[in-house]
């Protein structure tokens, strides 16, 4: 008897590590990425120590069809979270990232308020035409949902820029979706 007790109670225990193993894995199938590139730049005679603001073009979400390829639908999306902003100086391409003194990066759409996205808080390195910044915890859903967004860039310099700084943006938002609609 305590044979049987013992083998129902392993048979137990395994199947419950089964279903719980098996729902992580089928959870991580429901989780994705999205990428977003835009380009902005800085022009040419900005005032030094003045912060300024230059927002990106509309950046379109293409979002409905970016979670139908992905097997989820807006209504299952649990959250989206900015996972890595990426600056890269394409041009002029024998400077760095030093004239910038300041930069705060903030997401914005029609119909919703500006949101801190991403930011530098640390002395911005010499000799570095890449530049990774900090990002926000907050969940970005609402603005994915939209048919677009943009980008809104506080700066300030810390000299003067004869000429125009091109600057590639990259961004990777973490999309988490619910598990079979649960």
């Amino acid at each position: 008897m305590k044979t049987l007790y013992l083998k129902i109670k392993s048979l137990t225990t395994l199947s419950f590590i089964l279903i719980i193993t098996s729902c992580s894995t089928l959870d991580d199938f429901t989780k994705f990425e999205i990428s977003y590139k835009e380009s902005v730049t800085i022009p040419a005679t900005t005032p030094i120590d003045l912060p300024f603001t230059i927002s990106t073009p509309e950046i379109s979400t293409n979002s409905e069809s970016t979670f139908e390829v992905n097997d989820t639908s807006k209504d299952l999306i649990e959250d989206i979270k900015l996972t890595e902003f990426k600056l890269t100086l394409i041009n002029p391409n024998d400077e760095d990232f030093s004239f910038l003194e300041t930069i705060e990066i903030y997401i914005a759409a029609d119909g919703l308020e500006d949101t801190k996205l991403a930011w530098n808080s640390t002395p911005i390195e010499n000799n570095t035409n890449v530049m990774y910044l900090e990002t926000s915890d907050e969940d970005l859903k609402d603005y994915i949902f939209e048919d677009s967004f943009y980008l809104k860039i506080e700066t300030g310099t810390d000299e003067v820029l004869t000429e125009d700084y091109d600057i590639d943006i990259k961004t990777i938002f973490y999309v988490d979706a619910k598990i079979l609609g649960v």
